[in-house]
């Protein structure tokens, strides 16, 4: 019996509709399953491009992935901005990351000298330093850093372009929920539904709630310009500016599934945030959010088949870097699913590393 489409991609999120829009570009029929595309993590995600800031101890690996798919960004924002004609806020300033407190600096340091140690670009900052490039921070900043190819994008308008872009191709989008993997009639099934896929596959994939908040400055542009990431009395803070007045404020990690903002941490995010930036308490607080991210045991994607299901390929998992995945995750998938042979690249984010739980759906 031939199946009606040769892929469909469960998951409407940037890695989803990413997958989809290649896929279709190699000449595949492809629709995306999600009752409503975008609505997920990268509806509430900041959008930062992090490979330097995201480098911690222990996870080379996924840092070499990272800085591979981070270098893949230019082409790939040049390659949606020309096909799809949509702006989607990516901007390249760089990163500073800055430290309140003489136990901030430290701890900013210690990160600081193991990411130099990787080979990634990233150089120390005194006081001065970082209020020259950046004078809308506080004057109690203690020292810090620069990560210049640490960028962002708006990941609301990402999805936007990727939709145009994915329909452009001929991807079909289809407006409903999967529940079970077995009721779907493709050569190929791609699973990147985010914390979803846990229900889907049986892999360990558990929700980590991150708060955030969004404010808009009075006229026009922030009064920063770059990716600001602060250590402020032993927490972290992020603010990322937007060129259109919006400013990103985030975020808890909380091992909880529930989407509910509370006042405490509203409360912890501003704090921290004017406490770098004090000129944010001027800002029009426009929003407040809550979101799932999908994590696994050891904070690595899952790309790759389904263990003893060889047509069902898994792009999921991403936990805080979906957005900066997006464009290695589309490749490597893309080419998986046309070619069947699996990059060595994938090879470390097999989802065999991990046990199967109990699968949810029904296999035929």
């Amino acid at each position: 019996m031939t199946a009606t489409v040769d892929v469909t991609v469960v998951g409407g999120g940037p890695i989803g509709l990413a997958v989809a829009w290649r896929c279709a570009q190699r000449g595949l029929r492809v629709e995306v399953r999600d009752p409503a595309p975008g609505s997920g993590a990268s509806s509430v995600a900041a959008g930062m491009l992090a490979p330097v800031a995201e480098a911690y101890f222990g996870e080379e690996t996924l840092t070499r992935l990272l800085v591979d798919s981070a270098a893949r960004w230019p082409e790939f924002a040049a390659k949606l901005a020309a096909d799809t004609g949509v702006t989607f806020g990516y901007e390249t300033e760089g990163t500073l990351i800055v430290a309140l407190t003489a136990d901030d600096v430290r701890v900013a340091e210690r990160l600081r000298a193991y990411r130099e140690g990787l080979g990634l670009p990233i150089t120390r900052m005194v006081p001065t330093a970082l209020r020259e490039r950046e004078p809308a921070l506080s004057p109690r900043v203690r020292g810090g850093a620069y990560a210049p190819t640490d960028h962002q994008v708006d990941p609301r308008r990402l999805v936007d372009a990727l939709l145009t872009a994915a329909r452009q191709a001929g991807v079909s989008i289809v407006h409903e929920k999967v529940t079970d993997l077995s009721t779907l009639d493709a050569r190929t099934v791609v699973v990147a539904a985010g914390c979803g896929s846990a229900h889907l596959t049986g892999l360990p994939i558990r929700p980590v709630k991150g708060q955030v908040v969004r404010l808009r400055a009075p006229n026009g542009p922030p009064e920063f310009r770059h990716v600001i990431r602060g250590y402020v009395d032993g927490r972290q803070v992020y603010l990322v500016p937007r060129a259109d007045g919006e400013v990103v404020i985030g975020a808890t990690a909380e091992e909880r599934g529930d989407t509910a903002v509370t006042a405490g941490a509203v409360r912890d995010l501003l704090y921290d945030a004017a406490e770098l930036v004090p000129a944010i308490t001027e800002y029009e607080l426009i929003e407040a959010r809550a979101g799932l991210r999908p994590a696994t045991p050891d904070n690595a994607p899952m790309l790759g088949p389904l263990p003893g299901r060889p047509n069902v390929i898994v792009a999921t998992g991403h936990y805080r870097h979906g957005i900066v995945l997006t464009p290695v995750t589309a490749e490597l998938i893309t080419e998986l699913v046309v070619t069947g042979e699996p990059d060595p690249a994938l090879a470390p984010f097999r989802p065999d590393r991990f046990p199967l739980g109990e699968v949810v759906s029904t296999w035929n």
